[in-house]
């Protein structure tokens, strides 16, 4: 699978560090280290008080560091992951080891149903973590044959999800057809011969990003909470007996785990909220359960257009204090002057550097920020992207006719995308800057390589004379 080779992380901060934003080719990617560190400190403290366990997904930003700073620093919990694409974990591999090394319980998911064809992939990665290290899922039993080819070049069982449904259709198996064609007994067996070990159940539901509450968000997680633990009760007698086995109950995406912020905040909980914390808490009535929640979610970090509409915190919030990844764009021409039915600017980025993902709470494709823009009469309006093609956009006020579009040719704007898991598979690496440390944010202060791409490089192409 050859590839065109990216320059190294020290080439990249020696032409990229010390610069500022607007010194730069663009259209670029940006983040903000000050807003992605807040975002997952509030998240660990959320798990800690909720005393529940925690999955970090790094889908939407593929960088090491800030898988680790998801997980953060305390060593005597544990570091679990859950990725997209086996690329993403190899390219992980070093801060699992670092991890490891730190004495964390490492353990990461490849988040989809498995695939036979990553098996050995996967296994590689086992082999060098070892054994509890790496999860897989699966919801049909012609995956099992593969869980033997794992244990055989591992020499132990790779752990498993089963996938469930709760509604969102993606993937897995509704509550009441977890047994597929004997898929529980056909992995009890597999769990039998040592080539397998259940972990627990998986759901992971993207419903909550239609919606509009904090409640809302609560009770997404709720559902799925309340459809895993209905799967549990409908298949008990086919799952591990031993009392004290915990079986984990896995579940979220980022609105309704965002949304469980609410419960340790300092206000007076709403119904929904009273439900959800109990739920948590409790989730399976039967005595001889031994059942244990964990969250997982993965956007938090950065954050975009998208999960600020679904304002699972309970409030709006302002993306220029809560979103930390930007686009860069460069201004191309600006249309003030009755050119057109009303005042717009062209911009030197379009479909390929912002997606082309929709925003339920407003019609752009993006949202300019104030950064290094004049002050106009115009403060309760905001420029958004209106109009977007492969390689430019058509900025125009998001209601405004009338007041002249206040940018010039030749200016760099940044552009708060809509969803930054989409924007950012355009990019390979991020320019980080810090709002801490410089109130402008506009010095870079290092460069993030993504895992960007679907597969690594043959070992026969990286070591040909081998």
């Amino acid at each position: 699978m050859p590839q065109h080779a990216l320059p190294s992380e020290e080439a990249l901060r020696e032409y990229y560090v010390g610069k500022d934003l607007n010194d730069v080719p663009k259209p670029s990617a940006v983040l903000d280290a000050a807003i992605i560190k807040r975002h997952c400190e509030q998240m660990l403290r959320t798990m800690k008080a909720l005393n529940v366990g925690f999955r970090a997904h790094v889908k939407t930003h593929k960088t090491r560091q800030v898988a680790a700073l998801q997980v953060g620093d305390d060593e005597s919990s544990p570091a679990n992951f859950i990725t997209s694409t086996v690329f993403e974990i190899e390219s992980l591999q070093q801060l699992f080891v670092e991890l490891g090394q730190h004495g964390r319980a490492v353990n990461v998911l490849y988040g989809i149903p498995l695939p036979p064809s990553q098996v050995e992939r996967l296994a590689a990665v086992a082999a060098l973590l070892g054994k509890n290290s790496v999860t897989v899922m699966i919801d049909h039993p012609d995956q099992l044959p593969a869980l033997e080819k794992f244990a055989a070049l591992t020499g132990f069982p790779a752990c498993v999800f089963l996938k469930i449904d709760t509604g969102y259709h993606r993937a897995g198996l509704p509550p009441a057809s977890l047994n597929k064609n004997g898929l529980l007994e056909k992995l009890a067996a597999a769990e039998e011969a040592g080539h397998a070990k259940l972990l627990g159940l998986y759901s992971h539901s993207s419903l909550s990003y239609a919606g509009t509450t904090a409640d809302e968000a609560m009770n997404h997680l709720a559902s799925e909470i309340t459809g895993c633990v209905e799967a549990l009760k409908q298949n008990r007698r086919l799952l591990p007996k031993d009392k004290d086995r915990e079986l984990v109950i896995s579940v979220g995406a980022s609105p309704q785990v965002v949304s469980s912020q609410n419960l340790v905040a300092d206000e007076p909980l709403s119904t929904d909220a009273q439900k959800l914390k109990e739920l948590l808490r409790n989730p399976d009535s039967d005595p001889d359960s031994n059942v244990k929640i964990e969250l997982h979610a993965g956007v938090y970090p950065l954050l975009d257009m998208q999960q600020l509409s679904t304002n699972a915190r309970g409030h709006t919030f302002n993306p220029e204090h809560e979103v930390a990844n930007t686009v860069l764009a460069e201004v191309c021409s600006v249309y003030n002057d009755g050119e057109r039915s009303k005042p717009e600017a062209l911009l030197a980025a379009g479909t390929l550097a912002l997606g082309r993902e929709p925003c339920p709470s407003y019609r752009g494709w993006g949202a300019l920020s104030s950064w290094r823009q004049e002050a106009t009469s115009n403060s309760s309006d905001r420029l958004i992207v209106d109009r977007i093609s492969q390689e430019h956009a058509i900025v125009s006020w998001e209601h405004s006719a009338d007041e002249k579009i206040p940018l010039r040719v030749g200016q760099t704007v940044k552009i708060f995308p809509n969803h930054a898991c989409i924007t950012g598979a355009y990019y390979e690496w991020y320019l980080v800057v810090d709002s801490e440390a410089d109130a402008g944010a506009a010095r870079i202060v290092d460069v993030w390589v993504r895992a960007r791409g679907l597969g690594s490089l043959p070992d026969m192409l990286l070591n040909p004379r081998r």
